[in-house]
């Protein structure tokens, strides 16, 4: 699949000399979700901004649907939609005319069955003439989505688009953006919120300091680079992992009651039957065993801190 968007060897220094982004690398294919992840900091926001054109990169390239963002500016921008973090909407103006306003910024013809089209599949088309301060939080989310997509853009940067909303109103954004990639827009996505790119992603990459340290298939990623952990559950609680199972390096839970086994699921052998002919030769009895597969925010938390290969 091509790229729509390229951005190479992007760096972005400003004054005093603090970089935020150090020569980053990137191609986001069409009709994909990208998700970046980062600490606060890392550069997200300000590798968004500089390929929407807000802030000026000193070094590097952005390729736009084919047009270099820097020499033909408004034929790249004309193909972004860009859902800021703050919500900045005229309090006092329609969710009408909001989104009518920003289709014409772009030198657009009014296409009003377009723009309620929009509106109907961001569930907002009952709410068309109310104002913006007669609708909650998570409706103005909504509001600015549609503004994004007023023009009719390829690629839709949502920058944390679900910070401060509840956990029901997140997943009903998360149907949106499935919704939006169904209909052929290319999504980048940045969030704190990691279950959300594990449950909409088709990649994920990972950003940190300005640089990206790496950009992969999230289902491959976790196989990768994901372990498992066996919760041997005993019927009496230890003080301590007897000595005859060191050689493990097993956790001990806080209360005694289990010993926590991480194995990697690449490898030919994981050990575990050969634990647990040891633990009960150790003279433990089990009362459970359990499974869990370490999750995305797992990796997240490893890659950043540098604990991952």
């Amino acid at each position: 699949m091509a790229a729509i968007l390229s951005v190479k060897d992007l760096k972005k220094t400003y004054a005093g000399g603090f970089e935020a982004l150090k020569g980053v690398t990137l191609d986001i294919e069409e009709g994909e979700i990208l998700a970046l992840l980062g600490p606060n900091g890392a550069g997200k926001t300000t590798l968004i901004s500089t390929v929407c054109g807000i802030v000026s990169p000193s070094a590097g390239s952005i390729t736009v649907g084919g047009h270099d963002a820097q020499v033909d500016y408004r034929a790249a921008r004309s193909l972004i939609g860009l859902v800021p973090q703050e919500i900045h909407l005229e309090p006092f103006e329609t969710v009408w005319n909001t989104i009518r306003f920003s289709r014409g910024l772009f030198g657009l013809r009014r296409d009003d069955a377009y723009l309620e089209d929009v509106l109907r599949k961001l569930s907002l088309l009952d709410k068309k003439n109310s104002r913006i301060m007669e609708l909650s939080g998570g409706m103005k989310r909504r509001v600015l989505i549609a503004k994004a997509l007023s023009h009719s853009p390829r690629i839709l940067f949502l920058d944390e688009p679900t910070a401060g909303v509840d956990v029901e109103l997140r997943k009903d954004m998360w149907e949106v953006v499935a919704q939006m990639k169904a209909d052929g827009v290319t999504i980048i996505l940045t969030t704190h919120y990691i279950e959300e790119a594990e449950a909409i992603a088709d990649r994920v990459g990972v950003i940190t300091g300005g640089e990206l340290l790496l950009v992969e298939d999230k289902d491959s990623l976790m196989a990768r680079m994901g372990q498992k952990q066996l919760e041997v559950q005993l019927s009496t609680a230890v003080d301590a992992v007897p000595a005859a199972l060191s050689h493990y390096s097993l956790q001990l839970a806080k209360d005694g009651n289990a010993l926590v086994y991480s194995y990697d699921t690449r490898a030919d052998r994981t050990g575990i039957t050969a634990l647990l002919n040891d633990v009960a030769e150790a003279g433990l009895v089990l009362a459970d065993v359990q499974t869990r597969q370490s999750s995305l925010e797992d990796i997240f938390v490893g890659l950043v801190k540098g604990d991952q290969p």
